[in-house]
C-alpha cells in the first residue's frame, strides 16, 4: 500500500508554460509519438540502472528481468506505463519535470563521461515527456530511485496548465510508473490493438521487453503479452547473422514476399557512429514513380524509430533502396520528428551513396545476370542519376545500360565500357540515337551509314533518355554524339574517297534540283544540302549541334513547356532513285508536290507523327492519280 507522507505545490517557470502550450497544441505533427517518448524514457531508466549495477560491484547482482509494462483501465480512462529502471529522487523529479531546459539524460551522460564510458541514451525526460499532455488531461509520475532511503518514493502530478504537485510517498519497488488520464477524444489510445500498433511501429527494437496487459478471449483472464518481438539484427555482428536472417528481415521491413536482390550491412564507429542495413529489392513498385512518396529507408536513433526520410540519406535516383539507418547521435528538433540540418547527415548520405554504387558496380562486374535483373526493374529510375548526382557521375556512367545496333534485341544490356571496347580504330565519339520506341530507333534512316560502315550506335528510346544525355559529356575521353545532329566525324572515320568522288559527280548533276528545293522551301528549313549519310532513304532531317533535339522538344511539350521552333536541315541523298527521278521533272508545279511529299515524309520519320496526317495521305493520293494519268 502506498502511503502519502507530505505534498508540495510548485509553479512551472514562465518559459515552461509557453513551451508546454506549444507542445500540446502544435509541436507534434503525430500525436501517437507520445507513447514512443514515454517508452524511450523507460528504456533509458533501465539502461541507467544496468550501468549502476555494473559500476557498483557491491550492489546486488541477481536483479529481476528488466521490463517495460503497459496497461489500461478503461473505466478510469487511464493508460499506465511502468518500468523497473533506476527511478528518480525528489530533486531529480523537480529538475527534470519542472524545467524543460533540464534533461536527466543529459546530466547522466555528463556524469558518466568522467568515467570515459560512452553510454548512449534515447529519451529526453523533461522534453518528450510533456507530449503526454497531447492526449491526457492529467499526468502522474510515481518513482522510486535506487538511491532512495527506506523505500521513500516521489509522486509528481500535473494537469499541464501552470502548477505541479510533488508528494513524498513509500514504494516497495525501484522504478517509475507514469499514469495518463486520457482526454475524452483520445480514448482510442486505450484500445489494445492501437497500443500494439504504435509499439510495433516506433519501439519494436527496444532492447528490453515491452509487455502489454491483455486478456484471454474465452475467460478474460489477464496475461502479459510481449509486443516488441523483432530483434535489431543490424546491431549484431555481421558474422553472427545468417543469410536467411538477412532475407527474412528484408521481408519484414519491406512487407514483401520476395527475397532481396542484395544488401549492404555496415557498422561505422569513430567520431560519428551509426549502423545501416540497406537492401536492393528484386522488384520495383508503382510507388517509386511518386517522388513525393516517403518510403524506403527508416531512420532510427538508438533503435527508436523516428521517421521515414529517404532523401536525407540517399539521392532520389536511388529511391528504390529499402533499409534501416540507426544513428547514435544526431540533431533532432524538439519533437524528435524532424532531422535538423546537420553535417553528419550529409556525411552519412555521401557514404551510403558511395556504398550502394560500389555494390552495384561489383554486381555488374561479377554477376551480370543479377545486374541485368536490377537494370530491367530500376534502370529507368537510375537514369535520373547523371542529372542529380554530379559527384558520382563517373561511377553512374559505368552502371548505365543501353540497347545498341550490336544486338538484335531491345534489351538494355550494353555498358559504355562494352561500347568503347568495340569502337573502330580512330573512332573519337560514342554515337547514339534517341527515339520514341525501339522499333523506330533501330529502323531510323540516320543509322544507314553506320550500318553500312559497321559502326555501333546506342539506341535510346525511353522518354528520359534525351534529357539524361544532356548530362553525359564524355566517357573515357570519348564525346557523345547524337547522330541526328550535323557532324563530320563519321565522314572522317569512313574515309571512302572513291565513293565521295562518285557522290560529288552526282551532286553536280543534281545541282538544278538542289536550287529548286531551296527556292521552294525558303525559310521553312534552315538549310538544304546533299548528304552521304543515307544509303536507301531519299531525304532526312537533321539539326545543328546548337539546336534542341526533336526528342527533347517532345519532353518539354509533354510537361507543358513552350519550346522554340526547331530549324531543321533538309538533307538529300543523291544516290536515291527517287531523287534522281524527280531531278528530271521540269514542271515546277509537279515538282513542288514531290518536294512537299518528301519534306512531310522526313518530318514523319523524325517526329513520329504529323500535325495533319489526313492531309498528308491526300497529297499521296493526288500524286498517285496524277502519275497514273501521265
Amino acid at each position: 500500500m502506498i502511503k502519502e507522507k507530505k505534498k508540495e505545490i510548485f509553479t512551472f517557470k514562465s518559459e515552461v508554460k509557453q513551451l508546454l502550450h506549444l507542445m500540446i497544441h502544435s509541436l507534434y505533427s503525430n500525436e501517437e509519438v507520445f507513447l514512443r517518448e514515454l517508452i524511450s524514457n523507460a528504456s533509458d531508466a533501465i539502461d541507467k540502472l544496468r550501468f549502476y549495477y555494473i559500476s557498483n560491484c557491491n550492489s546486488r547482482k541477481n536483479i529481476e528481468e528488466f521490463k517495460i509494462k503497459i496497461s489500461v483501465d478503461k473505466n478510469k480512462k487511464e493508460l499506465i506505463i511502468s518500468d523497473n529502471g533506476i527511478g528518480m529522487t525528489k530533486k531529480e523529479v523537480i529538475e527534470n519535470l519542472g524545467t524543460i531546459a533540464e534533461s536527466g539524460t543529459k546530466k547522466f551522460l555528463s556524469s558518466i563521461s568522467q568515467n570515459k564510458r560512452n553510454e548512449k541514451l534515447i529519451g529526453q525526460f523533461g522534453v518528450g515527456f510533456y507530449s503526454s499532455f497531447i492526449v491526457s488531461n492529467f499526468v502522474s509520475v510515481h518513482t522510486r530511485s535506487i538511491n532512495s532511503l527506506q523505500n521513500e518514493s516521489v509522486l509528481w502530478e500535473s494537469d499541464g496548465c501552470g502548477e505541479y504537485k510533488v508528494s513524498t510517498l513509500y514504494k516497495e519497488d525501484i522504478g517509475t510508473t507514469v499514469t495518463l488520464s486520457m482526454k475524452e477524444e483520445k480514448t482510442k489510445f486505450l484500445e489494445l490493438w492501437k497500443l500494439k500498433e504504435i509499439i510495433s511501429k516506433y519501439s519494436n527494437y527496444i532492447s528490453f521487453p515491452i509487455e502489454v496487459k491483455s486478456f484471454n478471449e474465452k475467460d478474460k483472464e489477464p496475461y502479459w503479452e510481449k509486443i516488441n518481438k523483432s530483434k535489431a539484427i543490424w546491431r549484431k555482428n555481421k558474422n553472427d547473422i545468417t543469410e536467411t536472417e538477412y532475407k527474412e528481415f528484408y521481408k519484414y521491413i519491406s512487407n514483401s514476399t520476395l527475397e532481396p536482390l542484395s544488401w549492404i550491412h555496415n557498422i561505422v564507429e569513430g567520431s560519428q557512429e551509426y549502423t545501416f542495413l540497406i537492401y536492393i529489392p528484386k522488384k520495383s513498385s508503382i510507388e517509386l514513380w511518386n517522388k513525393n512518396k516517403i518510403c524506403g529507408i527508416k531512420i532510427y536513433v538508438r533503435r527508436v524509430f523516428i521517421m521515414e526520410k529517404r532523401e536525407k540519406f540517399v539521392p532520389n535516383y536511388l529511391r528504390f533502396i529499402v533499409g534501416i539507418v540507426d544513428i547514435e547521435s544526431v540533431s533532432l528538433n524538439i519533437s524528435r520528428e524532424v532531422l535538423q540540418n546537420d553535417n553528419s547527415l550529409k556525411n552519412i548520405r555521401f557514404i551510403l551513396t558511395k556504398k550502394i554504387l560500389k555494390k552495384l558496380e561489383n554486381i555488374g562486374k561479377n554477376e551480370k545476370k543479377t545486374y541485368q535483373k536490377f537494370w530491367n526493374e530500376f534502370g529507368l529510375i537510375f537514369k535520373e542519376g547523371p542529372a542529380e548526382d554530379r559527384k558520382n557521375i563517373n561511377t553512374i556512367m559505368k552502371l548505365l545500360r543501353f540497347s545498341s545496333t550490336y544486338r538484335s534485341s531491345s534489351i538494355q544490356d550494353v555498358s559504355l565500357e562494352d561500347y568503347v571496347s568495340r569502337m573502330k580504330k580512330n573512332q573519337k565519339k560514342i554515337y547514339y540515337i534517341t527515339s520514341d520506341n525501339y522499333v523506330s530507333a533501330k529502323n531510323s534512316p540516320h543509322l544507314e551509314i553506320f550500318k553500312k560502315e559497321k559502326i555501333e550506335v546506342l539506341l535510346l528510346f525511353d522518354k528520359i533518355d534525351d534529357w539524361m544525355m544532356n548530362y553525359l559529356t564524355e566517357f573515357h575521353g570519348k564525346n557523345f554524339q547524337l547522330i541526328s545532329k550535323s557532324d563530320f566525324s563519321v565522314e572522317e572515320l569512313t574515309g571512302n574517297y572513291k565513293e565521295k568522288e562518285s557522290i560529288k559527280l552526282q551532286e553536280e548533276q543534281l545541282k538544278y534540283l538542289l536550287i529548286e528545293i531551296k527556292k521552294y522551301l525558303g525559310e521553312r528549313v534552315k538549310n538544304v544540302k546533299f548528304t552521304n549519310r543515307l544509303t536507301k532513304t531519299p531525304v532526312v532531317l537533321t539539326t545543328d549541334s546548337n539546336e534542341m533535339s526533336t526528342q527533347m522538344a517532345k519532353i518539354f511539350s509533354s510537361i507543358g513547356k513552350n519550346t522554340p521552333e526547331i530549324k531543321y536541315n533538309f538533307e538529300i541523298n543523291p544516290k536515291s532513285k527517287i531523287i534522281q527521278k524527280i531531278s528530271l521533272i521540269k514542271d515546277k508545279a509537279f515538282l513542288s508536290k514531290w518536294i512537299e511529299l518528301l519534306l512531310e515524309e522526313a518530318f514523319l520519320v523524325e517526329k513520329g507523327s504529323l500535325e495533319d496526317p489526313g492531309k498528308f495521305v491526300q497529297k499521296i493520293n493526288d500524286l498517285l492519280i496524277e502519275l497514273s494519268s501521265k
